[in-house]
């Protein structure tokens, strides 16, 4: 199991590398994570939902993303409350006090899909959540160690010196842990170094002097992370901007964002330049294309559209003749209507939409959770991707879809006009000819490239730098 001094410390990354590492081995890997925390989630073929991430690392493993890989999944709703999944289906809501009440009945469904997993492999890779030392949610933990305590699984501690303090991190993790916790951590990673590390060579012995627990790397910063997908919406406004291309997409960050890796191989397209807008900023007035992406808290996130007048902005980018599309929440932003009587995302009632496309939505207590393909309605392009939404969508502007699933079912809606566009598709643009048809809308050209070739090779790359920089031979007679 790899637990990390604190979030964003590279756990995720790190698994899916070791995954593929092992996998090159002949090993017959899976990875778990009994907990997670992310509104970027994937479906799975089993028909329900888990963590971008560990769909990630399945794919890494070269196996195919199960409910068992991410039991317990926590969709924040708020800053103090999520919608809990359990085994890929929606169970409830609980606010953050109410959730530490359901971990003790959620251990024992961890413990089964982990072992589920454990007879069907040779090693399965754990990954844990946010930090070792919250000692003060220690109690009743499912997510760190009172996973490892219950499965018996060894920790490797994972140090993030990128943000400073690296020293303090781990031998602090080591002070402030219960001594039979402390126990079960076998070895400890320092992640993300730059420059050089005969530097930090007495950094990393006065670790394992204060700790007791053997270094098992000094992992430089791997620049083929940046070609996966991010699982932490927390680091989108940092990228600011990506791309040089002529052709300007700008995204408004909004609260809710979730499935955020629907952007992801739009950096792919060098006539593309990407612009994450943050709260304070307006919609440049000289994109292109402004993609309104999934959301979490729809209506919410609609109410925050318009506080930051990004609502007048989109109206006059229509005006001076721009694109807009919309996907899952925010396809259901551009209706006329979203409707929410049974009060699934707060006080039941209605709001009026932004009005692009004659459609209107109710929200339902059906999750549409399945993998989907098809082609556009228009051009025919052919796409791969998945629904995950609650709600319907009606209206004459679905007379006019926007893609035609195989089997026969239309989904989405298109303006009149042709500029304005909408459906619930997640990973639509993850083929080439989705973004090559994209791109002739918006007067470039597509690059023909495969975003999927582009995982893949990332993946393979960092399987190989973790070998170069940590010892896996030792790292596998740790694992029992």
């Amino acid at each position: 199991m790899l637990q990390g001094t604190g979030s964003d410390v590279g756990k995720s990354l790190i698994v899916a590398g070791l995954c593929r590492a092992y996998r090159n081995r002949g090993l017959k890997v899976l990875p778990f994570k009994p907990q997670n925390m992310s509104n970027n989630a994937a479906v799975t073929a089993d028909g329900g939902e888990i963590g971008r991430a560990q769909a990630l690392q399945a794919l890494a493993c070269g196996a195919v993303a199960s409910v068992d890989m991410n039991p317990v999944l926590l969709k924040p709703q708020s800053n103090i409350g999520a919608q809990v999944v359990l085994r890929g289906r929606v169970v409830g809501t609980a606010a953050a006090r109410e959730y530490q009440d359901w971990k003790p009945k959620l251990l024992a469904p961890v413990l089964e899909s982990f072992e589920r997993l454990a007879q069907k492999c040779d090693l399965v890779i754990v990954e844990g959540a946010g930090s070792a030392s919250e000692i003060n949610l220690r109690k009743n933990d499912i997510a760190n160690m009172g996973f490892s305590r219950a499965a018996d699984a060894p920790v490797i501690l994972i140090g993030d010196i990128d943000r400073g303090g690296v020293i303090a991190q781990i031998v602090g993790t080591k002070a402030v842990l219960d001594p039979a916790d402390a126990r079960m951590i076998k070895g400890f990673l320092v992640n993300k170094f730059r420059g050089d590390p005969a530097l930090f060579s007495d950094g990393m012995a006065l670790i394992e002097q204060m700790t007791g627990w053997p270094n098992l790397g000094l992992i430089p910063f791997c620049p083929d992370a940046a070609r996966l997908p991010a699982e932490d919406a927390l680091g989108l406004a940092g990228k600011r901007r990506s791309g040089t291309g002529k052709i300007l997409v700008a995204v408004p960050l909004l609260p809710g964002i979730s499935n955020f890796d629907d952007l992801d191989p739009l950096g792919l397209e060098s006539d593309l330049s990407l612009i994450m807008v943050r709260s304070g900023e307006p919609l440049p007035a000289e994109a292109r294309l402004v993609l309104l992406p999934g959301s979490k808290t729809t209506i919410a996130d609609l109410s925050a559209l318009r506080r930051e007048g990004w609502d007048i902005d989109l109206a006059a980018h229509v005006r001076r003749g721009g694109h807009v599309i919309g996907l899952c929440g925010g396809y259901q932003m551009l209706g006329r209507v979203l409707r929410d009587h049974q009060g699934f995302e707060g006080p039941p009632g209605e709001t009026a939409g932004l009005g692009l496309l004659d459609i209107a939505t109710e929200l339902a207590a059906e999750k549409v959770l399945a993998p989907v393909r098809g082609r556009g309605a228009a051009d025919g392009a052919p796409f791969k991707g998945y629904e995950m939404h609650l709600g319907r969508t009606e209206g004459a502007g679905c007379d006019r879809p926007m893609v035609i699933f195989d089997d026969g079912r239309r989904d989405g809606a298109v303006s009149a006009d042709g500029r304005i566009s909408g459906c619930y598709v997640h990973g639509l643009f993850s083929e080439p000819a989705q973004r090559s048809a994209l791109l002739a809308r918006l007067g470039g050209s597509g690059s023909g490239l495969s975003y999927e070739a582009s995982v893949e090779s990332a993946l393979d790359a960092i399987a190989r730098h973790l070998e170069i920089h940590m010892d896996l031979d030792l790292l596998l007679t740790l694992a029992r």
